[in-house]
């Protein structure tokens, strides 16, 4: 790209006419914008361009202009103020060294017949502190002595009458342009380039070239956001952490760190991390760390961590009053997934005080739900549906439309889960239903952790109950080394055998969006060859994710979520039809898509914590086995149960959102589905 921008302004100045109208300011700057289009192999070619500062994507709602004006409002400054102590950048000696020379050397009279007018002199000398102190600028011309513009240039000039001076001119530009470089290239002095000229072997050139380019002050000049926000403490390059706050409705924040040095290098969050990014700000607390890089050596190496906490406000709430009216919503405004329905808040009709609660004869109870994917919406108290800031957010909860889930006690939820075994295989998303289960059925939950291969928890419920765990899909092997469905799901049966061909044992299997009909057929034909097609098969349907412009991910556009709405709705519908119980979390999580938790996919609607105190007495230890890779090796075995007075430690599995959909798997787990079944084929 630079060079196609050097060769345009290079054509164009050999095409431009000298005016002698009027003179030309000398320190004067001209913006231009150049727009390029790159074709297949990435060769730029100018199609358009522009005498002032114009961008047209800065109009785009969805493109973050804060960012972009500040950079480059950041260079006009500095190109047009590139110094303000004009005696350290020498220009205060340089033009008493001018002044001297027209008096000694009688205006014109110089030495080395060389006779610059005074308007070229001046330009010599801007153009020798700029080549001293280029920032963030590159010299564009000249550049190399085999350059053909530089041969244009001087013969072109050689048919004006100038008394040769011109010729001299640009040579002298070009060895100063060519000192500059190499001593930016060597970190020499003038002195240091004339010895070696001499032949003289300066002791520490080694040193010097393994040096070319270090990072030698590794701190960050300064750390833009857009959206901007306040840095507790105020940005300083010595201190390393901060601290700030966002609204709610900041879903996103874009993150540029620069370095004080062009030779440090920003990565953020890890080694080959980007410059700059747009990440996706959850729910709570979220962290970005700023590398500041040292790349000069064959191996890059870490000088400075800046680490950037920030902490995303929950939905502005006020606690519900004595006047109140109880609104729903399907989907929220900012991401319609389903147009033929409406977003926002709408008024139920029903409950209107504390008053009204309790009318003489109330209606009839609705029956349980038949299925986890009965039609339904959010339901939330607020003083006005036409402002969601005066809801009561504490107090949300997700309602069919005709049923409800019943929801188990502690010693209900034991009852049913005795004796059983419940197989998860899936992402993330799954894995935090299994840590919801545990915590409900165990009162607490003693061991978790991001498990990304097959893991197996023994002695919940009293030793009665087991939940074993398979990830899939494993998106950072390379293809040709990924399991298939069905390679893993058979591996999770195998490892978990025992197993029992009945309700007794259950399978949970689901995700994001990975799910489609091939795996529904996959488990039916899996289950059918191992023997295991009367157990209990749960979907656990798709859910929002991928849905925000997030740097280094895949993500959806609005087209892409909406048409994902009907691949849900398929999922279901074949789901049912081969007798599998299923979970709508797709339309639950739709109308809280701004509630994810921390995650760059924006898909995690849970969250797992450590408590400060245990919560509850334990019998004994958790037996866990793990499984790594595709050989199956047993690692990390914990030793047999141990008497104990309580756990060493407790987790916390939080997320309303995924409270709600975990709640209605115990609740399909745990109904009586013989009577669902015969409910549905009436």
């Amino acid at each position: 790209m630079k060079h196609v921008v050097s060769q345009i302004l290079k054509a164009a100045l050999l095409t431009t006419q000298e005016s002698t109208a009027s003179p030309r300011c000398q320190l004067c700057f001209q913006l231009l914008t150049f727009t390029l289009h790159y074709n297949a192999s990435l060769h730029p070619v100018v199609v358009k361009l522009r005498t002032d500062l114009h961008f047209d994507r800065m109009r785009d709602s969805h493109f973050d202009g804060q960012i972009t004006k500040e950079y480059m409002l950041e260079d006009v400054l500095k190109l047009l103020f590139p110094a303000c102590n004009s005696e350290a950048m020498g220009v205060g000696p340089s033009l008493r060294i001018q002044e001297q020379n027209q008096v000694k050397y009688g205006g014109c009279d110089w030495p080395n017949s060389l006779c610059l007018p005074q308007d070229e002199l001046y330009l010599l000398q801007q153009f020798n502190q700029h080549l001293k102190t280029s920032g963030p600028f590159q010299l564009l011309y000249p550049i190399s002595p085999d350059d053909d513009l530089h041969h244009d240039l001087i013969q072109r000039s050689l048919s004006v009458q100038d008394d040769g001076w011109r010729p001299a001119l640009m040579a002298l530009l070009q060895e100063l342009s060519l000192y500059y470089t190499r001593r930016n290239q060597t970190g020499r002095s003038f002195d240091d380039l004339k010895n070696r000229g001499h032949g003289e072997t300066h002791p520490d050139q080694s040193e010097d070239r393994s040096q070319k380019g270090r990072c030698v002050d590794p701190h960050l000049r300064q750390l833009y956001t857009d959206p901007p926000m306040v840095l507790m403490p105020a940005f300083n390059a010595r201190v390393k952490e901060y601290r700030a706050e966002v609204p709610f409705d900041v879903i996103t924040i874009w993150t540029r760190p620069e370095p004080v040095s062009p030779h440090c290098h920003i990565h953020l969050d890890e080694h080959r991390g980007p410059r700059m990014a747009n990440y996706p700000v959850g729910l709570g607390n979220s962290r970005i760390n700023i590398l500041v890089t040292d790349e000069s050596a064959a191996e890059s190496v870490v000088l400075t961590i800046y680490t950037l906490h920030i902490y995303r406000e929950s939905r502005p709430s006020l606690p519900m009053f004595d006047e109140y009216v109880m609104c729903s919503f399907v989907q929220d405004c900012g991401l319609v997934v389903r147009p033929d329905q409406p977003c926002g808040l709408e008024t139920v009709p029903g409950v209107r005080s504390s008053e009204e609660a309790q009318p003489s004869s109330p209606p009839p109870p609705p029956p349980p739900c038949l299925s986890g994917d009965e039609p339904g919406r959010w339901v939330v108290p607020c003083l006005s549906c036409t402002d969601n800031r005066t809801c009561d957010w504490r107090e949300v909860t997700w309602q069919p439309d005709s049923c409800y889930h019943p929801l188990l006690d502690q010693p209900q939820l034991q009852t049913c889960m005795m004796n059983r075994k419940v197989l998860f295989i899936g992402d993330s998303t799954n894995r935090g239903m299994m840590y919801y289960l545990m915590e409900r059925v165990n009162t607490t939950l003693e061991d978790w952790d991001k498990a990304h291969d097959t893991i197996i928890y023994h002695n919940l419920n009293q030793g009665r109950t087991i939940a074993s765990y398979s990830y899939y899909p494993q998106f950072w092997l390379p293809k040709a080394q990924r399991p298939t469905f069905q390679r893993a799901l058979e591996q999770l049966i195998e490892r978990s055998r025992p197993l029992e061909d009945s309700s007794q044992t259950v399978l949970v299997a689901g995700g994001v969006q990975w799910l489609n009909l091939n795996h529904l057929r996959t488990i039916q034909q899996v289950l059918k060859s191992e023997g295991l097609q009367n157990i209990l098969v749960v979907v656990k349907s798709l859910g929002m994710g991928f849905h925000l412009p997030v740097d280094g991910i895949r993500s959806l556009p609005l087209s892409g979520v909406q048409e994902l709405y009907h691949v849900n709705k398929d999922i279901l519908e074949n789901a049912k039809h081969l007798g599998y119980e299923v979970i709508d979390t797709f339309s639950i999580t739709m109308g809280r898509y701004k509630e994810f938790l921390q995650g760059q996919c924006a898909c995690h609607y849970h969250e797992v914590y450590k408590l400060p105190f245990p919560t509850a007495p334990s019998e004994g230890k958790l037996k866990i086995s793990r499984y790594a890779g595709e050989s199956g090796t047993r690692a990390n075995v914990h030793t047999e149960p141990q008497p104990s007075s309580q756990p060493d430690v407790s987790y916390h599995v939080k997320g309303s959102v995924n409270k709600v959909y975990s709640e209605i798997l115990l609740s399909r787990i745990c109904v009586n589905r013989a009577v669902s079944r015969t409910i549905r084929q009436q």
